[in-house]
């Protein structure tokens, strides 16, 4: 069993803080200097923040910066976007996603999903799709970067004629809408999103207010134009990294006929734009 340390922000503070020399950052190291990497008093003035109220973060009595005091202590100890991340994660771990961008950048999922050998697609928490493999959008016009794929399943008439489990495939997105938008109830993009398709779609009011939450793993039936008649397993891996970024993938049982319908598909995308260069 893994304890979590009561005071995890501050440990990362310090430690962090003895990594970096003062020469590093501009400052005279001085021939008396008793301490590994910055002086507390020294990161403080670095960061814009008093000496005293960093004292305080390091040694734990105060856990709760602002994002203005994270951003600046980031800055300070020259965090990459990952060790930026974690320091926002220790300080505010249902804080706020104002530097999941930079952390979106370094994980680069629309070039490793062009490596995935079936159909993947990187979505934001509005279901938007913002990256896709040729595969992927060889399956279905959801996954054409730019589209949501909740509003094209519920309101473009392709979407029943594509998914013969029209029902669930519309059910388990809006569940996973619901996940998504349940981690920032305050979102006006979130709550815009749900006004226009409770709008336009009764079904999505359905299943709004049936207020089922999280996305299920199961299998989509699916009637393609060109390749025919597919069961695929789908699934779901969230970003290491808040902001509800995910992607999702679409798998066949091996040796199956959907397998086979697959490779078809992969033979007529051999010469379509990677996910990476459609983002």
């Amino acid at each position: 069993m893994v304890t979590v340390k009561a005071n995890s922000l501050g440990d990362y503070l310090r430690a962090r803080r003895q990594q970096i020399r003062p020469e590093d950052v501009g400052l005279i190291p001085g021939a008396r200097r008793r301490v590994a990497g910055l002086r507390r008093e020294e990161l403080a003035m670095l960061a814009g923040i008093s000496a005293e109220y960093y004292l305080r973060l390091e040694v734990g009595r105060d856990k709760n910066p602002s994002q203005q005091v994270i951003d600046s202590l980031a800055q300070a100890l020259r965090l990459d976007p990952l060790s930026r991340q974690h320091l926002q994660y220790l300080a505010a771990p249902t804080g706020s996603d104002l530097c999941h961008v930079e952390a979106a950048a370094a994980y680069a999922f629309p070039e490793v999903i062009d490596q995935f050998s079936l159909p993947a697609a990187l979505a934001n928490r509005y279901l938007e799709v913002m990256a896709a493999n040729p595969m992927a959008r060889a399956l279905s016009p959801e996954f054409t970067p730019g589209q949501n794929f909740l509003r094209w399943r519920l309101l473009d008439a392709a979407a029943r004629k594509l998914y013969v489990d029209w029902d669930d495939a519309t059910a388990s997105a809006v569940a996973g809408l619901r996940d998504l938008g349940g981690r920032w109830p305050d979102d006006p993009e979130m709550r815009a999103l749900v006004a226009e398709l409770s709008s336009a779609s009764e079904r999505f009011r359905e299943l709004w207010a049936r207020a089922d939450v999280g996305y299920r793993l199961g299998i989509h039936h699916y009637c393609h134009p060109v390749v025919g008649e597919l069961y695929l397993h789908r699934s779901r891996l969230n970003a290491p990294y808040p902001g509800g970024e995910h992607v999702v993938m679409y798998r066949a049982i091996p040796g199956s006929d959907s397998a086979k319908a697959l490779e078809k598909l992969r033979s007529l995308t051999s010469n379509a734009p990677s996910a990476e260069e459609t983002h």
